[in-house]
């Protein structure tokens, strides 16, 4: 089975490519290395495994390599609202223009397997929690081409959608502005923290049970699609303070201001049930702690910035 995977060097496509070629499958990746990043060097030597460099709006190209998979997993896309609000002519186009021509070139019967992320469940506040049947409101351009691709995608036949927590570990492409990794990098590098807004609410979920969703959802597409699935971690459900006070635990000297004066530009707050993926027989497992002590260990090696002099 060959599974084409579109931004696939990117934080959650370096890990993902390791799955699934330990899943047996064949791979093909498409990336534009916008970052110039080499995260998939270690899997250059393996058969299965092929890179096209490239980018995800080229409709020619596009074309030969759709032609070829039996499954895609379009994980090219501007990530994150202040990267979209920076470009948002592109954000428009790769997170959703390449979709939708993604879509118009495969058949019915090559499956999508769709990032969507939770975040466009907004502000939504309180003890209940979002299920995929709450009504989407996304409040950032990131969030709303996001939801935009999911909805044209799920009007079609074969798509599956997992629609991400906030994503935290380590990745061969690692990312420092995930709320977890973010808070866990000032936590060690400068021992202090002032959060805002300490009670908006988040779920997280590992960079690695996203990577195994995908693979569950190729392997149990005939019972899946046609659905949209939350993906997180259900202990996961926590404030900015707990994730703090949290981190603490494991850096005992990390001081964390919480400010009552100003606001965080990033105004998600909402719980989380996964329930409907764990039915489906998949669950996260591991832990926030597992994800911290991991970063530890990762930022031990990042050592200094080279503009630090201390």
């Amino acid at each position: 089975m060959n599974i084409l995977v579109t931004g696939g060097a990117g934080y959650i496509g370096s890990v993902l490519c390791e799955h699934l070629l330990d899943a047996g499958f064949e791979i093909t990746v498409l990336d534009a290395l916008v970052y110039g990043q080499t995260s998939l060097f270690q899997y250059c030597n393996n058969p299965r495994f092929e890179f096209v460099f490239g980018d995800a709006r080229d409709e020619a190209l596009m074309a030969k390599l759709v032609a070829k998979a039996d499954a895609i997993l379009p994980l090219a896309a501007v990530v994150g609202a202040t990267a979209c609000d920076r470009d948002p002519i592109t954000a428009r186009s790769l997170n959703l223009d390449a979709v939708r021509l993604l879509n118009r070139l495969r058949s019915k019967q090559q499956l999508i397997v769709f990032p969507n992320t939770n975040s466009g469940y907004g502000t939504k506040a309180g003890a209940q929690h979002c299920t995929e049947d709450t009504p989407l409101e996304p409040i950032s351009l990131y969030g709303y081409t996001k939801v935009e691709a999911e909805r044209l995608l799920l009007d079609s036949p074969n798509v599956i959608t997992l629609r991400l927590a906030t994503v935290f570990g380590v990745s061969p492409r690692m990312r420092l502005d995930l709320l977890v990794n973010n808070f866990v990098h000032a936590a060690f590098t400068n021992r202090y923290l002032v959060i805002f807004e300490k009670h908006f609410l988040r779920n997280f979920v590992h960079v690695r049970d996203v990577a195994d969703g995908f693979v569950h959802c190729i392997r149990n597409a005939s019972r899946m699609v046609g659905r949209a699935y939350n993906c997180g971690l259900d202990a996961a459900n926590m404030s900015k303070e707990q994730l703090a006070r949290k981190i603490q635990e494991h850096i005992p000297d990390f001081y964390i201001h919480f400010a009552e004066i100003g606001e965080d530009k990033d105004k998600r707050n909402y719980l989380v049930s996964n329930q409907r993926l764990r039915e489906a027989g998949f669950e996260a497992r591991r832990s926030i702690d597992d994800g911290i002590r991991e970063l530890i260990q990762c930022y031990r090696m990042m050592g200094r910035s080279q503009f630090q002099n201390v």
